[in-house]
């Protein structure tokens, strides 16, 4: 064999070699990370991998229903978008793997219920519920009245999937209460302040939260035949049933002619003019209650 053809077979060989060195360093380097999240996202339950059975075993996160499941939300929240249900959802726990409720695409009322995400982390939205997670009861000291210290959360969220939202509306203002001062204030388009009536003592108005109006109704059984409440997604952290009723112990805001002083259920009174300017708002639109 000539020098050029042992330079030229030595070169050859030289390059398998090369090739199976580097075939072997591609199959031992670790996938990218972007496919390694892609897959732990698919191994996620959503609501494709539920049944229709499995969604609606699963307890509904409505006004008056108590999951203790759901993680409580208390202090400041912002949101600048709301938005409607594709269709019924599952939500999930912390972790974002465990389905702990769903929220029905109709309200109580059979209106499009109102989602409002407060936190975003991908493609998982944590979203505040108008449920709540356990009972003032539940925190009673042993005298077996209520502890200031053990209060129930007044607000609940949860985390659901992006792209089982829908419609956005988008949110130009908030609602302020506070309970010392006794107002109420719309910031935002249109910024006003009002003189309102707050929780009595033994049923406080719960504070350093932040919920959202969720609902708009009449009722001649609570005295607003005429006037629409505004319904809330707070609830009272110091009793089971603050008005006597079956209503989950919700937070509303509703007209009232006495509207001052600390004397209402948990519920803030307002004048008319408060009530028309917060019935103009979008539903939705956050609510923060301060001390």
């Amino acid at each position: 064999m000539t020098q050029r053809r042992v330079a030229a077979a030595l070169a050859i060989l030289l390059a398998a070699a090369a090739g199976l060195s580097l075939l072997h360093v591609l199959a031992a380097r670790p996938e990218p990370v972007i496919r390694a999240q892609s897959r732990q996202l698919g191994v996620l339950p959503g609501l494709s991998k539920l049944s229709a059975a499995q969604l609606a075993a699963l307890p509904e996160a409505r006004y008056d229903a108590v999951i203790a499941a759901l993680l409580p939300a208390a202090g400041a929240a912002d949101a600048d978008t709301a938005y409607r249900l594709k269709k019924d959802t599952v939500v999930y726990a912390a972790d974002r793997a465990t389905p702990t409720a769903r929220l029905a695409a109709r309200d109580f009322l059979g209106e499009p219920s109102v989602v409002v995400p407060v936190e975003s982390s991908g493609d998982w939205l944590r979203v505040l519920t108008p449920a709540r997670q356990r009972l003032p009861s539940t925190g009673a000291n042993s005298a077996g009245t209520n502890s200031l210290g053990a209060l129930a959360p007044a607000q609940t969220s949860a985390w659901l999937r992006a792209d089982s939202l829908s419609s956005p509306t988008m949110l130009v203002s908030r609602i302020i209460v506070s309970v010392s001062a006794q107002t109420l204030r719309i910031i935002g388009v249109g910024s006003r302040t009002w003189p309102v009536g707050v929780g009595a003592p033994g049923t406080p108005t719960p504070v350093g939260v932040t919920g959202y109006l969720q609902a708009r109704y009449r009722d001649a059984v609570q005295g607003q035949a005429e006037h629409p409440i505004q319904l809330t997604s707070l609830h009272s952290t110091a009793a089971d049933e603050p008005f006597g009723g079956n209503d989950g112990g919700l937070i509303g805001i509703h007209f009232q002619a006495s509207a001052s002083g600390a004397r209402s259920h948990g519920c803030i009174r307002v004048p008319l003019e408060a009530l028309a300017a917060v019935d103009a708002l979008p539903l939705g639109t956050l609510i923060t209650i301060e001390g």
